[in-house]
């Protein structure tokens, strides 16, 4: 009984640092971006060397958990056609527009700014199922939204007043109307990946989350690929182009294609597995926190008490609108 207790214990504490590191990991992708800027890279070249590096690992992620699903169900496991097509559907909202998106908005907004939009999805879905599905919504979601997004607020008048020194990259913008920009495509982002999170429910039933990520994964990479070559063509080299960079650019790739892509992947899953979704996700609220210490660290970007606050009430709101969400679950 002691021992079984343990194991427990030992199972619960692992699931719970790979849920963390995940998140952090996952965290660092805007700050390795906008580093590969500073470098001269610009959004489409940063999403492009990202998707060049990672597609053979994620090619071998749905390789393997294909396998795997292939050696328990035989026949079964095979995907019929409209699967597949679904599958590209789902990698062109949930990684290569949401990636795209996200990377051009951080060109303009600090990196705190762009995780605390972010850590807003749960919210979006909420409003997509509610005016696409008819779900209802209760009053309490309603205030946790209304928190959340008042979070953002704040966060977004953190970047307002620092304005100058954060938006470096702004292409001839004003600094506040890149700051605007930026918050827009990265909202539109986060819509992207709800929409990709809505569609995915029976497909992971169906494939599991290793293989559907892996798959969709490698669409979402060709399809990013093919964007930069198109751009950088009739662009004449101005956009995407790679001769400029120097090496350190290409080592900021990697690390971003690996530790903070594909890694954080297979950590967070892991930390499912482990401990459950619910207790992954609230471990994963580490996420805005480790942002804002690594973009003062590497980025000397300013912590401010409107940046502070914003985000534990960002991070407040979730919590009070996951907890509201699993109340009618668990009393169906």
């Amino acid at each position: 009984m002691i021992s079984l207790t343990t194991d427990q214990g030992s199972s619960r504490a692992q699931g719970l640092v790979f849920a963390i590191c995940g998140a952090v990991a996952f965290s660092g992708k805007a700050i390795v971006a906008k580093l590969m800027y500073r470098l001269g890279a610009d959004p489409f070249a940063v999403v492009g060397m990202r998707m060049l590096m990672a597609f053979p690992m994620f090619l071998l992620m749905a390789w393997w958990a294909g396998r795997q699903q292939r050696a328990e169900r035989g026949s079964d496991a095979d995907l019929s056609s409209k699967q597949l097509w679904q599958i590209v559907g789902l990698g062109f909202t949930g990684y290569y527009l949401a990636s795209t998106l996200d990377f051009m908005g951080l060109k303009y907004i600090s990196a705190s700014l762009e995780r605390a939009i972010l850590y807003l999805n749960p919210t979006i879905v909420l409003l997509l199922s509610a005016v696409f599905l008819r779900q209802s919504v209760r009053w309490v979601q309603v205030v946790a939204m209304l928190l959340s997004y008042s979070g953002v607020v704040l966060v977004w008048l953190h970047d307002w007043d620092a304005a100058a020194l954060i938006a470096h990259h702004g292409g001839g913008l004003d600094a506040r109307h890149a700051i605007t920009l930026g918050s827009v495509l990265v909202f539109f982002s986060a819509v992207s990946y709800a929409v990709y999170l809505m569609g995915s429910g029976q497909l992971v039933q169906r494939l599991g989350s290793m293989r559907l990520v892996g798959m969709a994964s490698c669409a979402a990479c060709f399809m990013a690929l093919l964007q930069w070559l198109v751009v950088y063509l009739v662009s004449h080299g101005e956009q995407g182009g790679l001769m400029q960079l120097p090496w350190q650019a290409w080592a900021l790739s990697l690390v971003n294609a690996t530790l903070c892509t594909v890694l954080p992947v297979w950590l967070v899953m892991r930390g499912v597995q482990l401990v459950g979704a619910s207790m992954a996700s609230q471990a994963g609220m580490v996420g805005p926190l480790s942002t804002i210490w690594m973009a003062a660290w590497w980025l000397g970007e300013p912590v401010t008490w409107r940046l502070m606050v914003g985000t534990a009430v960002v991070l407040a709101g979730i919590v009070i609108l996951a907890r509201a969400s699993q109340a009618p679950r668990a009393k169906a």
